[in-house]
């Protein structure tokens, strides 16, 4: 992803669907596919640790794991109007103190930000042209665990994207979703010395987290 690569997703993700999705969170808590993950992370261990969120949001997953006694969490995202919401909602619950925020394309950013115990990148790779790229500096950050939320490779989500690209064309967005292999996926995880802890299947989504072997 180049810098407007960046500002496509800026400009694509706004104020408007981040205050959607705040509110969402506020209401209901995270998605299922990240409640999840949340239960896997637990399940490897989350107190006292650190986290880097890449593709964070309104940071879900930040706040949810403060209440786990994390220790401070990271979150990037390219959205400007995602990371003012994640900084409200870190006010809001009383650990802003504990949170740090960079917007940009994390692949681009990559050199400037900390490693973490545990890093996370929950429905932001079906975003991202260059899988290699941001999955291979995206597990170079990890310490212990890497968790990832990413379509199921089917025919199904295949057409679906194939659909929603077609409407993004239509509407003169420059926005793409793309399905990236599973087994390609998998393949630069592993090949940084990290391995199955739990996968779990939805509809549309497949739920991964890694812990270093």
């Amino acid at each position: 992803m180049d810098c407007c690569r960046a500002q496509t997703l800026d400009a694509e993700f706004g104020e408007k669907i981040a205050a959607i999705n705040l509110r969402e969170y506020r209401r209901r808590g995270p998605s299922k596919t990240t409640r999840l993950l949340l239960e896997a992370l637990r399940a490897e261990g989350v107190a006292g640790r650190t986290l880097l969120d890449i593709g964070g949001g309104v940071g879900a997953i930040s706040h949810e794991l403060f209440r786990s006694d994390l220790a401070h969490a990271t979150s990037v995202d390219a959205a400007g109007a995602f990371i003012d919401a994640a900084r409200t909602e870190a006010e809001r619950q009383g650990h802003a103190n504990r949170m740090s925020l960079y917007q940009g394309d994390f692949v681009m950013l990559a050199a400037d930000i900390p490693t973490a115990d545990i890093v996370t990148l929950d429905r932001v790779i079906c975003c991202y042209p260059d899988m290699p790229a941001l999955v291979d500096s995206s597990v170079a950050h990890a310490k212990t665990v890497y968790g990832l939320v990413y379509p199921r490779d089917t025919w199904v989500t295949r057409h679906g994207v194939r659909l929603l690209n077609w409407y993004f064309r239509v509407r003169r967005h420059s926005f793409r979703t793309f399905i990236h292999s599973t087994e390609s996926v998998s393949a630069h995880v592993v090949a940084q010395g990290f391995q199955v802890r739990f996968q779990q299947l939805t509809g549309l989504w497949r739920v991964v987290v890694y812990a270093r072997a």
